[in-house]
């Protein structure tokens, strides 16, 4: 049995050489660039036996600090995915940019099996660590992948199969990868690809969900179309101002992909042109939604927008607006 895995690991080790050294066009494939940087770029061994070191206990609270908040709100979608997955012998596993594993959501009997393939917390699986595997590759790509047994780097990973999407910060930033990993031999292609999904539908859910917890308190505006780039969301401010905009929505609107946001007027941005300023149709604007939100009680609007009665019948003329009342 040692001798068979020690040939098959070896093989497998030949395979990746071969491919990352290879010339031709056939060799050009993401996977055998994936191959390719761990070979060359990172200095990595596919027969490399050591498997990931883990984080002290102190280091991985600090670092784990940064992304509280988006930990806080993954946890309920991380707790829906593994419900879906959990008992087909996954694990749910979500790091931070480096790579690093974060949370994790497993069987209990399956905790030895996953501890001893290093996919643990604090455990580092950026691709500069591991070579190609689902979560590094994910990071290094800014891409969701699915990285199945012998298509790993190392020889000691072709056993598992990982499928990874990435997240992004309120202010489009990639700041983790969310990922299913299972270690079983019969993981079907046709289950591979309906994780795949759910593992992209549940970052996106996380993306949104985070994006308002940030901008809690602002006005979310939704967009009309969304796809695998996420939630079109706005976050919009009392003043009709945009002060924040999704990875989807920056894209969508042209608002640019720096994390530093320029506010604009909303009404600019779902134009798509700079609007006329007026300042007419502004107060008309605001008297209006005053009126309105009174019920056409003038009275009552008018204590609204802290003026006298009177002085609120002498703006609705000046702007030629309807004086009728319902007192």
């Amino acid at each position: 049995m040692a001798d068979t895995s020690r040939s098959n690991s070896a093989s497998h080790a030949d395979r990746v050489r071969e491919a990352a050294e290879s010339k031709n066009g056939a060799a050009s494939s993401s996977l055998v660039a994936s191959w390719r940087r761990s070979l060359k770029r990172y200095g990595l061994e596919p027969e490399e036996r050591r498997g990931p070191d883990l984080l002290t206990q102190q280091a991985l609270t600090e670092a784990r600090l940064p992304l509280e908040q988006l930990l806080r709100v993954a946890s309920p979608s991380l707790d829906r995915l593994f419900g879906s997955v959990g008992e087909a012998g996954c694990s749910v596993l979500m790091t931070n940019a480096d790579g690093i594993i974060l949370e994790r959501r497993g069987m209990a009997g399956d905790e030895a099996a996953f501890r001893s393939w290093g996919l643990w917390e604090g455990a580092d699986w950026s691709e500069a660590r591991e070579g190609t595997n689902g979560i590094g590759t994910c990071l290094a790509e800014k891409r969701a992948v699915t990285i199945h047994q012998d298509q790993h780097f190392h020889s000691r990973n072709t056993g598992m199969s990982c499928i990874d999407a990435p997240i992004y910060d309120h202010q489009g930033e990639l700041v983790a990868a969310l990922d299913v990993s299972s270690c079983r031999a019969d993981l079907t292609g046709t289950f591979s690809q309906l994780i795949a999904a759910s593992v992209c539908d549940t970052a996106r859910r996380i993306e949104s969900d985070n994006f308002r917890a940030h901008f809690e308190g602002a006005r979310i505006v939704m967009g009309e179309r969304h796809g695998r780039a996420g939630a079109v969301l706005l976050a919009i401010d009392s003043d009709d101002v945009v002060i924040g905009a999704t990875r989807a929505a920056r894209a969508e609107f042209g608002l640019g992909d720096t994390p530093a946001f320029e506010p604009r007027p909303a009404a600019d941005v779902l134009a798509g042109t700079p609007a006329k300023s007026d300042l007419a149709a502004a107060e008309r604007a605001e008297l209006k939604r005053a009126i309105l939100r009174a019920n056409g009680n003038m009275s009552e609007a008018a204590r609204s927008l802290g003026v006298g009665r009177a002085t609120l019948y002498r703006r609705l003329n000046r702007l030629g607006m309807d004086t009728s009342t319902n007192n």
